[in-house]
């Protein structure tokens, strides 16, 4: 824990990426795989990564993003894309996996899905999304700590246009929208005004309340 508290310590959200080098493909695979073993509600896992590597498309998502240049100067770009609605299709399907892996049917599980289904479809599809966006930020949180740990830079971005980034990727017509993006990349020598500087964070005592 140690160690994975100095990586943190070493990570920070770097404004200026190397594009000359490119994070190992193994290095992305744990880090995504990271984010699909993390948590869920209900382990519903509503939303999607998007890893985008196409220099074309990813210069394309820049236009719409503030033009930040991590968009571009990473080598991977994680997009997270939360259902658009929950459905009793969703549910169920996820619900008939557990039951499939585990090669058994529990009452107790059964009877939550029931509760699932009474429900999550009748709200409103907003108020679904918003709830599955707030998952797909336990994934991104996820994925900022597998990054430090596999000493990789990562910016969380929320500064760009969802819409057009919908419609470069095609989320619509899969049930999707993009909430949150990460590039994945390396730290720039120079042109970085954060890189120096002393991370600051809160002191534990404004921080944490214990009652």
């Amino acid at each position: 824990m140690s160690q994975l508290l100095d990586k943190l310590q070493w990570r920070y959200a770097a404004k200026k990426m190397d594009p000359s080098r490119p994070v190992p493909q193994d290095k992305v695979d744990r880090i995504v795989e990271a984010v699909r073993l993390t948590a869920s509600s209900s382990g519903l896992q509503p939303y999607e990564v998007i890893v985008v590597t196409d220099p074309a498309v990813r210069a394309r998502i820049r236009e719409h993003a503030w033009n930040q240049a991590q968009v571009t100067d990473g080598s991977h770009l994680l997009v997270f894309a939360a259902w658009d609605n929950y459905t009793a299709e969703r549910i169920n399907a996820m619900f008939d996996l557990v039951n499939t892996e585990r090669g058994f049917v529990n009452e107790g599980w059964e009877a939550y899905r029931q509760k699932l289904l009474a429900l999550y479809p009748p709200r409103p599809a907003e108020e679904n999304h918003q709830h599955a966006a707030r998952q797909a930020y336990i994934g991104l949180g996820t994925a900022l700590i597998a990054a430090a740990d596999e000493q990789v830079d990562a910016t969380p971005m929320e500064g760009f246009d969802p819409a057009k980034v919908d419609e470069i990727l095609g989320l619509r017509e899969r049930g999707l929208r993009s909430v949150v993006m990460l590039p994945l990349g390396y730290r720039a020598a120079e042109g970085d005004w954060l890189v120096n500087l002393k991370k600051v964070r809160r002191p534990r005592e404004q921080f944490v309340t214990t009652v």
